[in-house]
């Protein structure tokens, strides 16, 4: 049975118009225009236990919205969503007992109380056993490193230091579902890596079903194997990374590394790729899916000439979504 189901999720709001002037302004004082803002606009999709989902999109596609109503935040204009077996706006007490939720701009710790007396607080918020709680706590601090920091009031932690113990206070009740948005925006390379490896723990070693949403590409291709693709409140992709790469990620590299008498032939062309760059025994090639594959090229290359070493190199998964939304898979909606 799948953790979510979505099925046709709509969300719309009604924004007010201003008009400029004086005439507007008289106007506004008798009557109001709006316009209705389709936020979502009929998605459906189902993420299964132990899934860890990337869910992207530009800024004002809806992703933000999709996970307010997915955490019961928000109500639904219409459609379906359970969430965990739960209708998240109508039993947010219980369901949220059972979900953890980072929103990357905001803290759920006490602001001006030390991490370790946050989370404390959310030990009997959550009525989390003490013996369950003093575990999880010493295997997320060894994990996120907290324990420089456990002491220090929220207010005064470095953004790295604060997302990491706003992860921690997420998890510490064990649930079963984690929503992620944006949980590294703003961080240095190194805090970037130890969240990576810690959403990469949790859902390996506990099972835990986590949906990321990320303008930062390099969470997805580290964390991902299943991405969806949203714009303008509508799905445009949901499958495997891999296969998203496989259809619509361009040119593919291979880099070949020849025997220094290999290397100096004046001829290393082979059917199905273009020699893109050469400096002196180095050669890379670019090749299309449809035309041939890697394993295709190395064994054409490896039967004419000397090799020394060879990498693939796939194409940037940032130029492959931005081909998606330049080819227009799902015509834009009018408003």
């Amino acid at each position: 049975m799948s953790i979510i189901s979505v099925t046709d999720l709509h969300k719309h709001f009604k924004v007010n118009k201003h008009r400029s002037g004086l005439a507007g302004a008289v106007r506004g004082l008798f009557s109001t225009e709006s316009t209705l803002v389709r936020a979502v606009d009929g998605i459906s999709f189902s993420v299964e236990p132990g899934e860890l989902v990337g869910y992207l999109g530009p800024n004002g596609a809806g992703k933000s919205t999709t996970l307010k109503m997915l955490t019961g935040l928000l109500v639904p204009t219409s459609g379906q969503l359970l969430s965990n077996g739960h209708v998240p706006w109508r039993e947010r007490k219980t369901y949220v007992a059972r979900i953890g939720a980072v929103f990357g701009q905001r803290t759920t710790l006490w602001w001006d109380l030390p991490v370790i007396e946050s989370l404390e607080l959310l030990q009997y918020v959550y009525k989390v056993p003490r013996e369950r709680f003093r575990h999880n706590l010493a295997e997320f601090r060894e994990l996120l490193e907290l324990g420089p920091f456990l002491n220090t009031p929220v207010r005064s932690l470095s953004l790295g230091q604060r997302m990491r113990a706003d992860i921690c206070a997420a998890l510490l009740h064990e649930p079963d579902l984690l929503f992620l948005d944006e949980p590294t925006i703003g961080l240095d390379v190194v805090a970037k890596e130890r969240i990576r490896q810690f959403i990469r723990h949790i859902n390996r070693e506990r099972g835990v079903t986590v949906l990321l949403t990320t303008h930062d590409l390099s969470d997805v291709e580290k964390l991902c194997e299943r991405v969806m693709i949203i714009d303008h409140g509508r799905l445009l992709y949901d499958g495997q990374l891999a296969a998203l790469r496989d259809r619509f990620g361009g040119k593919r590299e291979l880099v070949v590394d020849f025997a220094e008498d290999e290397g100096a032939a004046a001829d290393l062309s082979v059917d199905g790729a273009t020699i893109i760059e050469r400096d002196g025994p180095r050669v890379v090639y670019s090749f299309g899916r449809e035309t041939i594959s890697a394993s295709g090229l190395i064994s054409l290359l490896s039967a004419r000439y000397r090799i020394r070493d060879l990498s693939v190199r796939e194409p940037d998964i940032e130029d492959t979504i931005r081909r998606i939304y330049e080819e227009r898979l799902l015509e834009k909606p009018s408003n």
